[in-house]
């Protein structure tokens, strides 16, 4: 049995701060008339914060024994809070306005009290959502500067993809930090059309360059060599392949000097031929609100969550703000799959015994590929699908409606030829479909040969343990020659997934990636 008396410990502890008999550290906080200074122990400080651990190890002392932090940003208020935070472990934020507890959180973040300020931010983002929406400038500048705070700025890219206007058309967008801006090119959930993308990082490159000639007609092979080092990781995250070709002559073609030559040539290869491969990486196309768009644009919705509303009056009244798009029971983004079998397959990743039901499927699937959108060709499917982990890749039997597939977690990758992958996760498996009374789930039993990466991106696509489902084409499209197989022996995987080993060509195949909701 013990004993505890923490209270009473936080409470003696806070009153070292008014005994000036042991001192041995003064820090001076603030600037002008609020100047202040604080008497601290040295013991204390570095057994509490890191970031005092090191200043002391800097801080040369004076004839007294003294050492004398100066820290003229933060100001006496907050600093007082944050000391008896260090001193007695306790805050009391009950009648503190929401902008003094938004400053204790990025001072004590400063000061390397992390508990501090993780406690804060997630304090903020529960109860102070609607401050942190009408303060929207204030805030989302001012969490980028680090990796920080990872929890505010998916609060706030999630609203900008709602509302992308809400940055991107502010007066002070060309202000942005770069991290920032990286950070939203990332999602795949921006409601806007990448030609859109494409005008907005053009803009913020020059504006970080102002001495570059206003026409860019008029520019030297070294001002586009500026702008493309100024650019150079944000244009790796436009959607290059989703852009009308007629904008990508009107609009990209004046800058294709920041494009690497490649790419240039890949993009004018593709709005030629679109079926033919390319060399460079094709990133899937965003999710946007445009009804008129191509299905594999938009994520299989959760049909049973409701929209959030955002309840900021300054968010709901801006005339910029995109319509919303509310996902109805009809929606549907496979043409393959549907909801049952997604909640099945979610189950099989999570090796669940019992299948999600529908109101709690963790998952969305985000369309990667579509054969009959995409093509059938091999290689499509390396290129697309490269860089890619978490996938599970369907098809559909032609003559027999069976559905196949296989779950990947690792990373497809291209540059890989002719290897085994090993993996305890990968799994394959048929789906109940017509006159397939029951899904089939098959486990991988050989870890070593779990996937095979073929050496010949022009015959093979996807390829599970030793043929037991892999897709073939000798003729460089699945749908044309009978080369697909599920090979019925045992080696790899558990059970086989087809009654027969007979070869077959496929109707459609689509690849999804699985993203946690």
């Amino acid at each position: 049995m013990s004993f505890k008396f923490f209270d009473k410990l936080s409470k003696d502890f806070t009153e070292l701060l008014n005994d000036k008999k042991e001192y041995n550290v003064i820090i001076e906080v603030d600037k002008g008339g609020n100047r202040k200074s604080f008497i601290a122990h040295s013991v204390i400080l570095r057994y509490r914060s890191p970031y005092f651990d090191k200043e002391l190890e800097n801080v040369i002392t004076n004839k007294n024994n003294i050492k004398t932090i100066i820290k003229p940003n933060i100001s006496a208020q907050i600093f007082e809070i944050i000391l008896k935070y260090i001193y007695g472990g306790i805050i009391n934020i009950e009648n503190m306005d929401t902008k003094t507890i938004y400053e204790l959180m990025v001072n004590a973040n400063e000061l390397e009290l992390k508990e501090l300020s993780a406690k804060l931010e997630s304090y903020l983002i529960e109860f102070k959502a609607s401050w942190l929406r009408t303060h929207f400038s204030l805030v989302y500048r001012s969490i980028f500067d680090g990796n920080d705070f990872e929890d505010l700025k998916n609060f706030y890219n999630d609203i900008i993809a709602k509302y992308p206007n809400l940055i991107f058309e502010s007066e002070d967008f060309t202000s942005l930090q770069e991290t920032a801006l990286i950070s939203i090119l990332k999602r795949d959930d921006l409601k806007v059309e990448e030609i859109k993308f494409w005008n907005y990082i053009i803009k913020w490159g020059i504006a970080q360059n102002p001495t570059l000639p206003a026409n860019s007609e008029e520019w030297s092979n070294e001002n586009f060599k500026v702008l493309k080092i100024t650019l150079q990781q944000c244009l790796p995250l436009i959607r290059y392949f989703h852009i009308p070709g007629e904008d990508i002559w009107k609009k990209v073609k004046p800058y294709k000097k920041i494009l690497e030559e490649q790419l240039w040539d890949d993009l004018t290869q593709y709005f030629m031929y679109p079926n033919q491969p390319v060399k460079s990486l094709i990133l899937p196309a965003r999710i946007i609100s445009t009804p008129n768009l191509s299905s594999r644009t938009r994520t299989i919705p959760n049909l049973t969550s409701t929209p959030n509303l955002i309840s900021s009056p300054n968010l709901i009244s801006s005339p910029n703000l995109p319509s919303r798009t509310i996902s109805t029971p009809n929606s549907t983004v496979s043409t393959i799959i549907n909801r049952k079998h997604i909640a099945e397959i979610s189950s099989w990743v999570d090796r669940k015994s019992a299948i999600y039901s529908l109101a709690n499927i963790p998952y969305k699937f985000q369309l990667i590929l579509r054969g009959s959108g995409d093509g059938f060709h091999p290689k499509t499917f390396w290129n697309m699908c490269h860089g890619h982990a978490r996938t599970i890749v369907v098809a559909k039997v032609a003559g027999t409606e069976e559905i196949v597939g296989g779950y990947n977690p690792l990373t497809w990758d291209n540059s890989k030829r002719g290897v085994f992958m090993k993996t305890n996760d990968s799994f394959i498996f048929s789906l109940k479909n017509g006159n397939i009374q029951d899904s089939i789930l098959s486990r991988v039993i050989n870890s070593r040969k779990a996937l095979f990466y073929s050496d010949d991106p022009n015959i093979y696509g996807p390829c599970f343990g030793n043929c037991q489902f892999m897709m073939e084409s000798k003729v460089s499209d699945f749908t044309k020659d009978k080369q697909c197989r599920c090979d019925y022996y045992l080696n790899c995987y558990e059970n086989p997934i087809r009654t027969t080993s007979d070869e077959f060509s496929i109707l459609d195949y689509e690849v999804f990636k699985i993203i946690k909701k």
